[in-house]
């Protein structure tokens, strides 16, 4: 299906989609690929907030930037994505992977703050930078920082610094200062926050 034009009102499409593809020539709306389960949608302009919200299979794949929510639960359901892949070339609001618990988000560009929020599993790469509170009050999962942020809280612990990492099972260089948390929720997930971006991190390596 190729859809053309701006569909910036036109809310759910690709509504617990299962299989196919949808290409949207324009900018998106609200809630696409909602309880996606498999297929294909890919976007040459930019989406709105709850972007692949509540998620469970197939790809999506945005050339510009998105909103707020993406792979995040719907206002109060405390369930966001649970399987699958979202790409944004552009940038990302707040809330990216609020109460995710499985699947990959990359963003290409810069997110806002309160990345990984509630996360309990799956994986997050941003390669721009942050606007802070990446990971509060995460229970699981994984979230990996290419780029600046300001400062981690402090209800996370270091744990190490690695050369590299794995994201979906290809390496990914650093060197990373590598994180635990959130403690508050008894956490065991992980943030890996570039050394070479965030010099002025570098306090942390005497608790190593």
């Amino acid at each position: 299906i190729k859809l053309s034009g701006n569909l910036w009102k036109v809310r759910r499409i690709g509504e617990e989609m299962t299989a196919g593809k949808i290409l949207i020539d324009g900018d998106a709306g609200l809630h696409l690929g909602v309880k996606m389960r498999g297929g294909t949608i890919t976007v040459k302009g930019n989406a709105d907030s709850w972007l692949g919200s509540q998620m469970r299979g197939g790809t999506i794949e945005v050339m510009g930037n998105a909103k707020d929510y993406v792979g995040g639960a719907y206002r109060g359901s405390g369930v966001g994505m649970r399987g699958g892949t979202i790409i944004v070339h552009g940038n990302a609001g707040y809330d990216v992977g609020e109460w995710m618990r499985g699947g990959f988000i990359k963003i290409m560009g810069n997110v806002g703050a309160y990345t990984g929020v509630h996360m309990q599993g799956g994986t997050i790469l941003v390669q721009g930078d942050s606007e802070g509170r990446i990971g509060a009050l995460m229970k699981g999962g994984k979230i990996v920082l290419m780029g600046k942020i300001d400062s981690i809280l402090p209800s996370f612990t270091i744990q190490d610094l690695k050369k590299r990492t794995k994201v979906e099972g290809e390496a990914v260089e650093g060197p990373f200062y590598v994180f635990v948390g959130d403690l508050t929720e008894d956490g065991s997930g992980k943030l890996f926050i570039s050394k070479k971006s965030n010099p002025h991190l570098s306090f942390y390596e005497r608790l190593i």
